[in-house]
């Protein structure tokens, strides 16, 4: 069937919406982190138990695969509606209970709950200061089932649009509401659809960034693979405002499921008649085609990206030329963010004074966090902007595990900055970021605790961006290798004097003079960590010393006879075998064979072991 008119799409709503819903659904993670885990197997068995029972097929229950739900540390997850039963850890081996107790019944089964007097994920403290605008529909309709996606509003904003209001008004929307880009840097989107819009030349391109590489970043990934729909119709608005015929949705290689996913959607849209030529009677013609990236985490950089999808090297150019003038085949381009994209049939629909009700002054919306790291509770995360640091790391995260101090969080991905325990009460916004010496970038949020080593970390990232650099630039190709070069003898023992001081100089330079944005904030790991953490580096250069006991060779361990419980927790994991000690008694600890490998710091739950200073540099 094709829709043939922004009525016509309504009355199609209407009509399934009157369909026989199921009395009760079971609703099964498909997050990235609960796919890893087995949610397809534990999927597989509640289906064949509800076969087994004779419900297969029932109007009354259904179960069926959704988007992430976002407490990826609990999964594999499962969500009964409507009680709203949030089931954490299941097995497939749990599948006859949950049917039995949960499908049919409606009743809770207690030993898959964290708590059972707090069973709704509402009640849970990971999601309770959680405002979920753009993951509303992850955990609550099937990704590929544009029926779904339809009976929730669905493509209400794209009919709006070539109802009552022209393009400029669609762009002029847009501005107004003051939305920043959600791929990094938090360029008003406003003012590159003005400038793409009004730029000379006749063919135009809309193009979506889901080529998202920063190191424990999945908020991309979770937004095409559990509401691809949400994307597409964006970019349709998108290119309806800007009156382009032809959009692309840029891919990393690594997400073959979201390719499989927008794929799927955008032939069930273009069947409906949502893609393709005269949308909805209007006379605006539209396509979409998913490029899969060239696999190189520069590809994300926007140049680099347009050339890629034209079939050259992804390498980035100069932007002395934009891409709203000059982009794809040097024709006006808009390119944004998934996640951008996904946040305009929102906007379209409840109009800019309530998109700026949510967030902060200059930073309207809510932005999608992937929270990792030394969290107890680690996941997607999704927060009104201006939000403090203190929310994300103590109450959704619940805080460093037991036992230990939190000690920084990195914000912005490879290229981001890394935080003291002194920024807790930062709002998380584009501008106070960048203030602070660290940047948005996608949005994740990486918690260290005292076992991290900063200079170390610096090194992690630093050495990540060496590795990814396209080399065009001198900078960039020869700057990160100087400054790899540099933490390499700072965390191995072989420093010199004035290391510190060339290392902050060739940072900035490189801040100052690469081409890209690669470039230009590969420098922010070290800068951040050396605003900050600039201790740690002095400990490391002078002193051999490194305080977290990561670095090999430039600690002791050391066991507090007092703190120890003779749990066995480090002799367990010591492979030099110099820890010894009866159970239930202090252990210690003989020099001569440790390999300071850190495995007994990182497995002590007491804090009983230190990193102490050796001997030699007492």
């Amino acid at each position: 069937m094709r829709l043939t008119s922004p009525d016509h799409l309504e009355n199609h709503r209407r009509e399934i919406l009157k369909l026989p819903a199921p009395t009760r659904r079971l609703w099964v993670c498909g997050g990235p982190g609960c796919l890893a885990g087995g949610s397809r197997e534990v999927l597989a068995a509640l289906k064949a138990e509800a076969e087994s029972r004779g419900l297969r097929g029932s109007v009354k229950f259904r179960v069926d695969l959704t988007g992430c739900l976002g407490l990826c540390e609990q999964g594999p997850l499962v969500e009964v509606q409507p009680e709203g039963f949030f089931y954490e850890k299941v097995k497939p081996e749990d599948a006859p209970e949950i049917v039995g107790r949960s499908l049919i019944e409606g009743l809770l089964v207690p030993g898959l709950v964290t708590d059972p007097d707090r069973p709704r994920a509402a009640d849970l403290p990971f999601f309770k200061p959680q405002t979920r605008l753009l993951m509303g529909r992850l955990g609550s309709t099937d990704p590929e089932d544009i029926d779904d996606y339809l009976k929730t509003g669905g493509y209400q904003a794209l009919g709006t649009a070539l109802s009552r209001l022209g393009p400029a008004e669609v762009s002029a929307l847009v501005e107004e509401s003051g939305l920043r880009g959600r791929g990094g840097g938090g360029f008003p989107a406003g003012q590159k659809w003005r400038a793409c819009r009004t730029a000379p030349g006749e063919t135009r391109y809309v193009v979506a960034n889901g080529d998202e590489g920063d190191p424990g970043a999945f908020m991309n990934r979770s937004l095409m693979e559990g509401d691809p729909l949400a994307i597409i119709e964006g970019l349709t608005l998108g290119g309806y405002a800007m009156g382009a015929a032809r959009g692309f949705i840029y891919v990393r290689h690594e997400y073959p499921l979201s390719v499989d996913r927008l794929n799927r959607a955008i032939e069930s849209a273009r069947a409906l008649g949502l893609l393709g030529g005269d949308i909805l009677g209007s006379g605006f013609n539209f396509d979409l085609e998913v490029v899969e990236g060239g696999g190189a985490f520069v590809c994300g950089e926007s140049t680099a990206l347009m050339a890629s999808i034209e079939g050259r090297e992804g390498l980035p150019r100069v932007k002395y030329v934009r891409s709203t003038e000059r982009g794809l085949w040097d024709c006006p381009t808009l390119l944004q963010n998934v996640e951008t994209w996904a946040t305009i049939p929102h906007l379209v629909n409840r109009g800019p004074d309530w998109f700026k009700s949510l967030g902060a002054p200059g930073n309207p919306g809510t932005k999608m966090f992937s929270l990792v790291g030394q969290v107890r509770r680690t996941g997607l995360v999704e927060m009104p902007l201006g939000a403090k640091l203190r929310t994300f790391v103590e109450e959704v995260g619940g805080g460093v595990r037991p036992g230990r101090r939190f000690k920084a969080v990195q914000s912005g991905g490879p290229s981001g900055g890394c935080l003291p325990a002194e920024a807790l009460d930062l709002p998380v916004d584009f501008d106070h970021l960048t203030e602070a010496g660290a940047m948005m970038g996608s949005g994740g949020l990486i918690v260290m605790d005292d076992l991290s080593c900063l200079v170390d970390v610096a090194r992690y990232f630093t050495r990540f961006l060496m590795d990814e650099s396209c080399g065009k630039c001198v900078p960039c190709r020869e700057g990160l290798s100087f400054l790899v070069k540099i933490l390499d003898d700072l965390c191995q023992g072989r420093s010199r004097p004035g290391d510190m001081d060339r290392l902050e100089e060739m940072a900035r330079e490189m801040a100052a003079t690469a081409l890209c944005g690669l470039g230009q904030s590969a420098a922010n790991p070290i800068l951040s960590t050396l605003r900050y953490f600039r201790e740690e580096y002095r400990e490391h250069a002078e002193e051999g010393y490194c305080r977290a006991g990561r670095c090999t060779g430039l600690y002791q361990p050391a066991i507090n006879a007092e703190a120890c419980t003779g749990c066995g927790a480090c002799l367990k994991v010591c492979p030099a075998g110099a820890i010894e000690g009866e159970k239930k008694k202090p252990h210690w600890l003989k020099p001569e064979k440790c390999l300071t490998c850190g495995a007994c710091l990182r497995a002590c739950r007491f804090m009983a072991l230190t990193a102490e200073r050796r001997p030699a540099h007492a």
